[in-house]
């Protein structure tokens, strides 16, 4: 039987609470500055220093606003690094708002055969319920851009450049979201009655490809790629089409990019490939598959790619221990114990098992400090504008890697073959509500 809070008990927290009178400074700085400002540690500000032994050049940051691409903007800004590189631009980007267009599209698409595929399941049943909860979205997955840019190819952002829409992108979601929950409406009602559903599909389709150029533009088929490199020399490539675009200038094989993650719960062992029912973007694209490692063959294999010459697409939880006006992430950033006297840290495992910790945000790793053999910090390229962290870069410590990143892509080079082997590799398949599944945003 439930036991109600009662106010012999609520007299005892009190009582309990003004045993300590130091707790009332602690009260009015939290109480006026807010917790995160009145528990900041400086101690850890001292010892992060943006400064790495290993690093990428890159150029000034991308800005995803107020919309949650950051997954296509972590994957396009691995892209850039090299063109910038390889063709002497500077601070030259790939359009986010081509493959963004797609990426919906898709998505509509992806939504409504999975509604065909569970019609003659309940409406309030787990499965129909979790796809009905976010027809689509702005968040992905690697995998998701791989299956993009494979059938769309990408254009430089002057060929198809950012919008209202894509850069706020609650209205278009809104609506586009309201307009799928009608066709879902449509469509089970329809495979119910035995009707014919190709056909219906195909006119919902023209009507999101219809809200999609009136709000993000038509993506062009072809286009003039023009540009001034950094010694002023004028380059020209006319009429060319984004799949020859990407092959020509960014030519890297995707197939030969491995998603690792570290999921240390018990039910994904280690050296294990796993899938996710109901997860992607792209009928028969790619599909998501990643293999578990532990942390430490994670962050080699990242750290190797970077003292290479390239960057990594990483996903992690940015929200935990982390102070987005100096862009430190440290698990002693903020003194939290100290302050109020309890403990709140969990194991990694325990914060995915019990909803505390998934993969929420995507970004960069461009740089690697390496002192004594050991790494002890991260450089982050981050894609929410100049105007936060250290112009847009942020720093994590090697302890924060351990417990708040989830996913990197390195190139398979970097791993065993005896991972490869594991890799490839039937995957288990994931409950699409596993944390794992979450996307990135």
């Amino acid at each position: 039987m439930h036991k109600e809070l009662t106010f012999d008990q609520l007299d005892c927290f009190s009582k309990k609470w003004r045993e300590n009178p130091d707790k009332l400074v602690f009260q009015a700085s939290i109480m006026k500055n807010g917790i995160k400002a009145a528990t900041e540690n400086p101690a850890s500000k001292i010892s992060i220093q943006p400064v790495f032994s290993h690093e990428v050049a890159t150029d000034k940051v991308s800005n995803q606003q107020q919309s949650g691409r950051c997954w296509m903007f972590a994957a396009l800004n691995t892209f850039r690094h090299k063109l910038n590189g390889t063709l002497g631009l500077k601070d030259f980007e790939l359009s986010q708002n081509y493959t963004n267009f797609w990426d919906k599209l898709e998505k509509a698409n992806y939504f409504l055969e999975n509604i065909i595929e569970t019609a003659n399941e309940d409406e309030d049943g787990r499965l129909v319920s979790w796809l009905l909860d976010t027809p689509q979205q702005d968040g992905g997955q690697w995998d998701m851009l791989v299956s993009i840019i494979e059938k769309y190819g990408v254009v430089p952002k002057s060929a198809m450049p950012e919008t209202f829409q894509s850069s706020k992108s609650a209205d278009l979601n809104h609506l586009l979201n309201e307009r799928l929950r009608t066709d879902a409406v449509i469509l089970r009602k329809a495979v119910n009655d035995k009707k014919d559903t190709a056909s219906l599909k195909e006119e919902m389709l023209a009507e999101v490809y219809q809200l999609l150029v009136m709000t993000l533009g038509e993506p062009p088929k072809v286009f003039d790629f023009e540009y001034r490199n950094k010694d002023n020399e004028f380059k020209q490539d006319l009429q060319i089409t984004p799949k020859d675009f990407y092959e020509r200038y960014v030519d890297m094989d995707l197939k030969d990019y491995i998603p690792l993650i570290n999921a240390p719960t018990k039910d994904k062992p280690f050296n294990q490939a796993f899938t996710v029912d109901y997860l992607g973007n792209i009928v028969n694209g790619a599909p998501i598959k990643y293999l578990n490692v532990e942390m430490d063959v994670l962050k080699k294999a990242a750290a190797d790619q970077i003292k290479d010459g390239e960057t990594v697409w990483f996903g992690c939880d940015v929200g935990q221990l982390s102070e987005k006006t100096t862009g430190i992430m440290d698990t002693d950033i903020f003194l939290f114990n100290q302050t109020f006297g309890f403990k709140t840290f969990m194991t990694k495992a325990e914060r995915l098992d019990y909803k505390h910790s998934m993969l929420t945000h995507a970004m960069v790793l461009t740089g690697v400090n390496i002192a004594g053999g050991e790494v002890n910090r991260w450089k982050v390229e981050n894609s929410w504008g100049e105007s936060i962290g250290n112009k847009g870069y942020f720093v994590a410590s090697d302890a924060w890697m351990d417990e708040f990143t989830f996913q990197v892509v390195v190139h398979k080079k970097y791993l065993s073959k005896e991972l490869l082997e594991a890799f490839l590799k039937e995957p288990i398949a994931l409950k699409p509500w596993d944390p794992m599944g979450s996307l990135a945003l």
